[in-house]
């Protein structure tokens, strides 16, 4: 990508329930970069909507990246919940190619009191077949696992750069709400996240920084890490210094705003980060 463009997860909520045609307008006029089509209860969309979204999206050159359900984990003792966590990637994988998203990602798998290494194996499991099925049929989007908000959910930083590592098709989604969370208040200055585009760019390469996928809100957390959502200004979310960062690396790709009022809080990245 050419830039760094700032997104919200979902319509923008004083869009109500309007639509996608009023979602897109409204984002226009705020001078945002696109939206991030969130299937978190399940991959789906009408036709009518699909070739709208499309559409629009082209014409407007706006970004498009989309989340996958909630209800996935290749982890699952039980076969047949991964064997439907697979599929409920690739369909995520499918309708992002048919609408011309540039990305997807989805939270991967729980640990289940399971070693991590163990974990690891599982998901490497998983994704060959998901990787294998994508490239049979000629789609070629990102596939992100999303770095995890909680200590029990797999993908710290490192476990999601190490899958990037192993499938040419797979990059990371940094949600650093969710790494300042899981940590219970770490990932929170300016060398912390210089480190993490440091670690990423060594590890992947440019192609890492210039493709790049991120997440970003308030966000209230404890011991047991993420809690809720906040806005950016009610939080101790160090964004400033974040994309200070963003800047000195030359990071391009999505930044994908997650706070409750989205709209807002990405205009106050997008607004800051043009200052810098």
């Amino acid at each position: 990508m050419e830039s760094l463009k700032f997104i919200t997860a979902g319509q923008p909520i004083c869009n109500g329930t309007a639509g996608y045609e009023n979602a897109f307008k409204i984002l226009e006029e705020l001078k945002l970069d696109g939206m991030e089509l969130e299937f978190v209860h399940g991959v789906r969309m009408n036709p009518a909507n699909k070739e709208l979204v499309k559409r629009i999206a082209a014409e407007k050159k706006m970004v498009l990246t989309a989340h996958g359900p909630y209800y996935i984990n290749l982890n699952s003792k039980e076969e047949d919940k991964i064997a439907a966590s697979i599929t409920r990637v690739l369909d995520t994988a499918r309708i992002g190619k048919e609408l011309g998203a540039y990305s997807v990602t989805y939270h991967a798998a729980f640990y289940m009191g399971m070693p991590a290494d163990e974990v690891y194996k599982k998901i490497v499991h998983s994704m060959e077949e998901i990787c294998k099925t994508l490239d049979e049929e000629g789609n070629n989007i990102w596939i992100r696992p999303e770095t995890t908000g909680k200590p029990t959910q797999w993908g710290n930083l490192e476990e999601i750069v190490k899958l990037s590592k192993d499938f040419k098709q797979v990059l990371p989604c940094v949600d650093f709400s969710h790494l300042h969370a899981r940590t219970n208040g770490k990932y929170n200055t300016y060398d912390e996240f210089c480190a993490i585009f440091e670690h990423i760019g060594k590890e992947l390469g440019d192609v890492a920084l210039n493709n790049f996928h991120a997440h970003i809100a308030g966000i209230e957390y404890g011991e047991k890490g993420e809690k809720k959502h906040l806005m950016l200004e009610e939080s101790d979310m160090n964004y400033k210094d974040l994309l200070k960062a963003f800047k000195k690396f030359d990071v391009k790709g999505a930044v994908v705003c997650e706070s409750p009022i989205m709209e807002r809080d990405a205009i106050l990245l997008k607004e800051y980060y043009e200052s810098l």
